[in-house]
């Protein structure tokens, strides 16, 4: 099973932003672990990225990727 780990923590600026102030509030990718479930996932997230302790986030969301497709989409 492939997760996908995600935060509401934290800030992003668009690029070549030259504000002090964080552009857009949304979500963070964490990470990407493998594992047979979500649990064994988040704790090998954990064993490959020990820096995860380190920062200032809180409350991280996992997402179970069941299938393998994809859409991609281009914003211009």
């Amino acid at each position: 099973m492939n997760g996908r780990f995600i935060t509401f923590e934290g800030f992003t600026f668009q690029p070549d932003s030259e504000s002090d102030v964080p552009d857009i509030e949304n979500m963070q990718v964490i990470g990407f672990s493998k594992g047979l479930d979500i649990n064994e996932a988040f704790v090998n997230l954990q064993k490959s990225n020990k820096y995860l302790k380190d920062t200032s986030f809180d409350e991280i969301i996992g997402i179970e990727l069941k299938d393998k497709k994809f859409s991609y989409f281009n914003l211009k």
